[in-house]
């Protein structure tokens, strides 16, 4: 295996890391199971699993090697080798780390499955990935029962034994850092989810982001919430702390801010990753009082600057928002790395991450493709289509399909989903920036922001906000002109919303993604 520069090795540029990444992970001997494992000290740990009640276990790479290796041995006996896509339906568990590191192991191709997918969701993965063999846990089982031409191998009493049973495998694959590692599947937020696969050099950009973006050290106790069935926890949680060798949590529960704020107290967190709905939650529940972070990150959709205001005295820490996308991983942030760190300015996702160059092209946040190197998507599996969609004509510049403008001093912002813009009398307004608006008023838990047809035909098209009201608010026609006004007076004339929907919930996909384009229709 080719060495790497140490990150820690002060004489070490940022550039000469980045490098020093690449050629490790981008060999053509990469090996997924030793950058992730192997060759780590066996007796470090590597993650602590914890329970609902908060009882917890750690678990070493020692341990995560030797039962994965069982676990790949039982794999292979069923038939799966390189190649072959393994989809995973499972909590946050031992078992779905070892069963990623056995898939690993024969260079075949890891599939996330959310465990709050329905049968349905579920099949169109399957299908898709023409699997063979579905890992799941018994509170899963039953979404996989009605999915003909697959076996189960479920987590029990009956796997344990086949484990137990099995030698250990001798010798892991070499996939190389073209060769596929996973294969993850976009929200769907408009259309069916395509797949995409995620190459073993990515690895060199998930712990780029670890290390630069996070600034995860060995004294940080850390904990990236986010489900590993999704991009962000999956690539962050899980890939990218095993790859640096960072210990992170995993519990092995649904959120809620009484269980966030009791694991952040009880097991002493210095370093946080989440969604923004998760500090929402906390900051309308008035639970995260006198917490002491030392780090504080936020991804999956921009950040209000209200939240970014309460962290600083409710979590002891700023939370930086950072920018990525299911086929790019995290790329612009505002970086906790000390070498890296810049002031905040309100609604920013900051600067582009070591390896990567980015621009504004098209109106499209964009990522310039030979100037980066990290860069590792290449396209969807088997949609080349959809694929070139995502490249200019030229090959120069991914397309994010995310409007966004960058300032004077290399700060991006984010302003749609480029099917989210709204078209008002010339203007094109933002949905993110009319919802900061409303989320600050004290009756309002959740807001979208979407543009309809304009009734008089002259504006092309209005704003509508769909309102979701804390507990004991009831709707009313004094509340909404409160609403419009607020926009009105701290946003704009222009994209006030001229009609207020108060709803019960948002429809949103699995991962938290509002699926605007169903408010549009209804």
């Amino acid at each position: 295996m080719t060495t790497r520069t140490d990150e820690h090795d002060t004489t070490a540029s940022i550039d000469d890391i980045v490098a020093s990444w690449l050629a490790s992970y981008d060999a053509t001997d990469t090996d997924v199971a030793h950058l992730l494992c192997d060759r780590h000290d066996p007796q470090a740990i590597a993650f602590t699993f914890i329970e609902p009640d908060r009882s917890s276990r750690p678990m070493t790479y020692g341990e995560i090697a030797e039962r994965s290796r069982r676990l790949a041995t039982v794999l292979a006996g069923l038939g799966v080798k390189r190649g072959d896509r393994v989809p995973v339906l499972m909590g946050k568990r031992p078992e779905l780390v070892i069963t990623l590191l056995a898939v690993a192991r024969l260079g075949a191709v890891y599939v996330p499955l959310f465990t709050a997918f329905a049968t349905g969701a579920i099949q169109i993965r399957v299908d898709n990935a023409k699997a063979r063999i579905v890992v799941t846990e018994p509170s899963q089982r039953a979404k996989l029962d009605p999915i003909w031409g697959i076996e189960i191998l479920e987590a029990g009493p009956d796997l344990e034994r086949m484990i137990e049973s099995s030698e250990p495998l001798a010798e892991s694959v070499a996939v190389g850092g073209n060769g596929t590692m996973l294969q993850l599947y976009t929200s769907g937020t408009t259309g069916k989810p395509k797949g995409v696969p995620v190459p073993a050099r990515a690895l060199a950009s998930f712990h780029c982001y670890t290390h630069f973006g996070l600034d995860v050290t060995p004294d940080d106790v850390f904990w990236n919430a986010a489900d590993p069935g999704w991009a962000y926890g999956l690539y962050y949680g899980v890939l990218g702390p095993m790859v640096a060798a960072r210990p992170n949590l995993l519990l092995n529960t649904g959120f809620t801010p009484e269980s966030t704020v009791a694991v952040i107290r009880e097991f002493g967190v210095t370093n946080f990753a989440g969604a923004p709905t998760i500090y929402r939650a906390l900051r309308k529940s008035g639970l995260a009082q006198g917490i002491s972070l030392r780090c504080a990150s936020s991804a999956g959709e921009p950040l209000t600057p209200h939240v970014v205001a309460w962290a600083k005295k409710a979590l002891g820490s700023e939370v930086r928002d950072h920018y990525g996308q299911t086929e790019l991983g995290m790329v612009i942030n505002n970086h906790w790395h000390p070498g890296l760190v810049r002031p905040l300015k309100d609604g920013s996702m900051g600067q582009p991450m070591p390896g990567y160059a980015a621009g504004v092209v098209e109106g499209q946040i964009a990522i310039d493709v030979p100037g980066s190197p990290l860069l590792w998507f290449t396209g969807y599996h088997e949609e080349p289509e959809k694929s070139r969609e995502r490249f200019t004509a030229d090959g120069r510049w991914y397309l994010t399909a995310d409007t966004g403008q960058v300032d004077e001093d290399g700060y991006f912002f984010f302003t749609a989903r480029d099917d989210d813009v709204i078209l008002a009398a010339g203007y094109r307004i933002g949905p993110f920036d009319v919802e900061s608006v409303l989320v600050t008023h004290p009756a309002v838990i959740d807001v979208a922001v979407v543009g309809r047809p304009d009734p008089e035909g002259i504006r092309g098209e209005v704003v509508e906000a769909f309102v979701v009201l804390a507990n004991g608010v009831k709707p009313a026609n004094d509340l909404a002109e409160e609403l419009r006004n607020l926009v009105r007076d701290n946003y704009s004339k222009h994209a006030y919303p001229r009609t207020v929907h108060f709803v019960d919930a948002l429809p949103k996909t699995p991962s938290g993604k509002v699926q605007r384009y169903l408010l549009r229709q209804s």
